[in-house]
Formats: C-alpha cells, structure tokens, sequence
C-alpha cells in the first residue's frame, strides 16, 4: 500500500514540476541552459519553485561593443550557474522569482542578483503562449576579478507549440563592465530564436 502511495504521489509531482532545456541561436551566438526543479529531487521542497541550472553562450564579437569607442579583438565565452526561487501570484497566470547567478568569462566574474516574472497570457483554449523577462545586477561588491558590475535583462516571448515544448522568441543585454581601461563593454545585445523543452 506504501508502495503504491509513493508511486502515486511521484506521478503527480512530475505531472506539475518539469526541468527544462533551452537552445537560443541567433545568426551568431549559441545559447544552451538547462534549469532542473529541486522539487523533483527533495520531498520537502514544493515542486515548481526552487530551481538550479546553468547556462553557456558562445557569442561573438558582431554583437558585442565597447561602450567608449574602443573595439574588442576576441570575446570570451559564458558561463553560468544560477539559483531561482519563484511562486505564483494569485490565480491569473502571473509567477515572480528572486534568483542569484554565478557567471564567469576568462577575465570577468560577478554574483549578480536579480528578478524574474512570468506571465501565461490567457489563450490555453487556442495555443498557450508566456511571456518572460528578468534583470540581474551585480554592484562591485559583488564583482571579481577584472570586474567593476554586471547588468543583464531579457525579455521573451514563448508558444507552446507542441505539449512541454516551446518556440520562443526574445532579446537579451548582458554589460560586463571594467575596471581597466577597456572601462564599460556591452557584452552581448541580440535578438533571437530557440526552443525550450520540459522534461
């Protein structure tokens, strides 16, 4: 009877929490995030609100610049590791999230913090569709190395196409800003196009 009990219960845990995988190209830069549901992992954790991933974006030096004029010779890779807690607000298809990212490049780290929200627009009778945005800053205690802050914000727009898969459509700016000379660099600030997977 235990047995069935938990089996039970396990099934409808993951009827409602999903990770998730990403893949976002635009025709320069790679994006790939994965965001896993702690949920799915601990009991005592309610399912569909505390979430730990990673994110990696090759982007190239097209969509980068210097905010002084300069130019960048090369650009170093992403990388991310980040941690969200979120919860809905009321019963309207509105969530909002508190999160902190760890992110690196060879010569910029920073702990930026941030806000997230999501937004089901009410049409699940003809497709669903969600909008997303989010904005994470790191001040200068919160930057290493080379760096002297961090400021990132996005915006997206998503349909789900198929059931727990999306197309989405969005835009990002990530400011990775110096403490040297090369002062103030807009590290990445592109539109572009993916799919997100629930799994």
């Amino acid at each position: 009877m235990l047995r069935k009990l938990l089996l039970i219960t396990a099934m409808g845990i993951s009827a409602f929490a999903l990770h998730t995988a990403e893949i976002n190209i635009n025709d320069r830069d790679l994006e790939l995030g994965v965001k896993f549901d702690m949920g799915q992992f601990n009991e005592t954790i309610e399912p569909n609100t505390v979430f730990m991933g990673g994110r990696f974006l090759n982007a190239q030096k097209e969509n980068s610049e210097v905010e002084n004029g300069g130019s960048l010779t090369d650009i170093n890779p992403y990388f991310e590791v980040n941690f969200l807690m979120k919860r809905a607000i009321g019963d309207m298809g509105m969530s909002v999230g508190m999160g902190a990212k760890l992110n690196y490049t060879k010569d910029f780290s920073s702990l930026p913090l941030g806000l997230e929200f999501e937004y089901t627009v009410p049409t699940k009778e003809l497709v669903p569709m969600f909008v997303y945005g989010s904005v994470y800053y790191a001040p200068g205690a919160l930057s290493f190395s080379d760096a002297k802050d961090f400021l990132e914000y996005r915006m997206s727009f998503d349909i789900e196409m198929i059931e727990n898969g999306r197309v989405t459509i969005g835009y990002r700016n990530i400011n990775t800003n110096y403490k040297t000379a090369i002062d103030n660099v807009v590290y990445n600030d592109s539109f572009y196009a993916g799919f997100k997977f629930a799994f």
